[in-house]
Parts: C-alpha cells; sequence; structure tokens
C-alpha cells in the first residue's frame, strides 16, 4: 500500500507537471499562433511595401526619361536658337555691309553730283556775265544808234 500511495503520489505528481506542461503547451502554441500572425502580417506589409517600392521606382523610371526627354529639347531648342541667332547675325552683318557699300556709293555720287552742279553754276554764272556783257554792248549799241539817228535827222 505505501508502494501504491508513493506511486498514486507520483501519478498525480506527474498528472499536475502534465496539466502544467499542456498550459505551457497552449500558452506555447498561442504565442507561436501571435508570431505566426505577426510573420503573415509583416510579409503582408513587406510585400505591399515591395509593390510600392517597384511603383516608385517605375514612376522614378519614368520622371528620369521625361526628364531625360526635356532636357534633350531644352537642348535642341537652344542650339536651333543659337543657330537661327548666328544665321541672322550673318544676315544683319552682311546688310550692314550692303549698306556701307551703298553709302559709299552714295557719298560719292553726291560729291560728283555737287561737283557737276557747282561746275554747271559756274559756267552758268560765266554765260550770265557773258549775256550782260553782251546785253550791255548792245544796249550801247542802241544808245549810239538813237543818237547817230537822233543827229542825223
Amino acid at each position: 500500500q505505501e508502494e501504491k500511495k508513493q506511486l498514486t503520489l507520483k501519478v498525480e505528481e506527474l498528472e499536475r507537471k502534465l496539466e502544467t506542461t499542456s498550459a505551457q503547451n497552449i500558452e506555447f502554441l498561442q504565442v507561436i499562433a501571435k508570431r505566426e500572425e505577426s510573420i503573415h502580417q509583416c510579409q503582408l506589409r513587406l510585400e505591399e511595401k515591395t509593390r510600392e517600392c517597384s511603383s516608385l521606382a517605375r514612376q522614378l523610371e519614368m520622371a528620369i526619361e521625361d526628364a531625360k526627354r526635356q532636357v534633350e529639347q531644352t537642348r535642341e531648342r537652344a542650339t536651333s536658337r543659337e543657330r537661327a541667332v548666328q544665321s541672322k547675325m550673318l544676315d544683319l552683318e552682311t546688310q550692314l555691309s550692303r549698306n556701307k557699300t551703298e553709302l559709299n556709293q552714295l557719298r560719292r555720287s553726291k560729291d560728283d553730283a555737287e561737283r557737276r552742279y557747282e561746275s554747271r553754276i559756274q559756267d552758268l554764272k560765266d554765260r550770265l556775265e557773258q549775256s550782260e556783257s553782251t546785253n550791255r554792248s548792245m544796249q550801247n549799241y542802241v544808245q549810239f544808234l538813237k543818237s547817230s539817228y537822233a543827229n542825223v535827222f
């Protein structure tokens, strides 16, 4: 009986240990379930963040491509404007050169015309003086004729 009592005590102790262990097992299972749920939630967040990162990476690549395109377009416009400005400068320089040449020709023409007109004016003055001299001579002759006719008649 003593042995039976000890065995019963041992069995009861083992049953208590079993209950304690079972309770611990249940707690561990609950902890494991919570951790698995937490891991699952973390995996879902990780997948969501991965998708978000992929989306942001695509947007960044598109923005970079767009920026490169805009830079290239701006560079092309600047080059085009520079060529247009250089072309316009060449045109203006050519026009300036033509205008200077034309101005020099006009100055020479003006100087030639002034010399011709001065020569013509001098010639006309000389002819006028000659004409006036002839006119005076004729008036003197007419006066002489008048006085001669007056003396004769």
